[in-house]
């Protein structure tokens, strides 16, 4: 049988398995199958305690016991892992996950990078980094991946999609990176100068919308099967011109307009390295964001053509919303839910407002204390009463 012909023929209802749910990309993925296809799809997104990437048995037993459909792969050890767990997480893992599947004889979709390519403009999926043994340990696990998988579709007839992702952009990022690591350091004002220079462009991706271009994939294996896709906006976003609408949406001062050269940044990078090593000895760890390994890439122009996601049968289902559009939604969201953790100081709050009740709380304590007592502390009695009209979940505001 010819690789990516089997299972164009499903039975309904499929199950599937999506590896790397808790982060941004697979949580949104797993979101959307659970909010849009329970008829149809029904979702497992184990744990690292339910299943190990790292471990050949616990991705065997896992996956005979749930016997799904596919597999989704979303996982990826952290930019500022180490090299070996980097290496058992981005390749030994998703290696071991493709074996399962294969011999299943079922598709398995891993979600790739950018890493992957090199610097320029409009890059096809074609296109790789060279492939040498100083490469980062994140790009270098990713591109072997990338590479393990063709050889396995040549030699054992893997159905396989890989789906390549530039800067991501969306909600419910719990771990703050990329993009949204852009925006909290423009919303903390911890950028003072601009960190790029002029012209220079990068490709986003949109989270919300790739778990439709999933579905559809799922749905037509003999045209998506042993392929590669760039799953980005078609127009590519300038950097500089980002951060200063960031800054003039979130009503900051900083950064200011001044383009810090990369000289400079890389200097300064040296001695925060040299500050944190000498800290170490009073007990005091301080730790880089993961991004700055992609330091260089701030100063460097890499876009992605998106033209083969274009020809193929695949319709946008957001076709004008871009990272610019989605902006106000993204800053709503991010804003209020670090101001809710605490991560944002109180100087930060000018630029989305206090709420009464969080003013009272932070000057009046007193006063909310007399008025609970007076008003709002009674059992809730109703709770006893039987209520007929009650016809599913229902969030109460109080």
């Amino acid at each position: 049988m010819e690789p990516g012909l089997h299972n164009t023929a499903w039975t309904v209802p499929r199950t599937g398995v999506i590896i790397g749910g808790s982060g941004l990309i697979g949580g949104v993925i797993s979101l959307y199958f659970k909010q849009n296809t329970p008829d149809r799809i029904l979702i497992f997104a184990p744990n690292s305690k339910q299943l190990n990437i790292r471990n050949a048995i616990d991705i065997k037993t896992y996956l005979r016991r749930r016997r799904p459909d596919f597999v989704i792969n979303a996982a990826m050890a952290a930019l500022d892992s180490r090299p070996q767990l980097t290496f058992e997480t981005n390749y030994i893992g998703a290696i071991n996950l493709a074996r399962v599947c294969c011999a299943m004889r079922i598709p398995y979709i891993h979600i790739s990078s950018a890493a992957t390519l090199p610097g320029g403009e409009d890059l096809t999926e074609e296109e790789c980094l060279p492939f040498y043994p100083s490469l980062a340990p994140y790009p270098k696990s990713k591109i072997m991946a990338e590479q393990t998988l063709r050889v396995m579709r040549e030699r054992y007839g893997l159905d396989y999609t890989i789906i390549r992702l530039a800067i991501v952009y969306g909600k419910y990022d719990c771990k703050i990176q990329g993009f949204h690591r852009l925006l909290f350091t423009i919303a903390s004002e911890a950028m003072p100068l601009i960190v790029t220079r002029k012209g220079v462009c990068h490709s986003y991706s949109n989270a919300r919308k790739l778990p439709y271009f999933i579905d559809h994939i799922l749905e037509h294996r003999q045209e998506f099967s042993g392929e590669t896709y760039h799953f980005v906006d078609t127009e590519p976003v300038e950097l500089a011109t980002l951060i200063q609408t960031l800054r003039a949406r979130l009503q900051v001062k900083r950064p200011y307009n001044v383009f810090l050269p990369y000289k400079g940044v890389r200097l300064g990078k040296f001695f925060v390295e040299k500050l944190a090593s000498l800290l170490l000895w009073l007990g005091v760890t301080v730790k880089l964001p993961p991004e700055m390994i992609f330091l260089e890439n701030f100063y460097k122009t890499q876009t992605l053509s998106n033209k083969k996601l274009r020809d193929s049968s695949f319709v946008d289902p957001f076709p004008g919303e871009t990272v610019y559009s989605f902006l106000p939604e993204l800053v709503d969201h991010y804003l209020t839910t670090w101001k809710e953790l605490n991560m944002l100081s109180a100087d930060d709050d000018e630029c989305f407002g206090y709420e009464d009740l969080e003013l009272d709380f932070l000057s009046f304590p007193q006063y909310l204390l007399d008025t609970m007592h007076k008003d709002s502390i009674a059992p809730f009695f109703d709770v006893l009463e039987e209520d007929h009209s009650y016809s599913g979940d229902t969030i109460l505001n109080y």
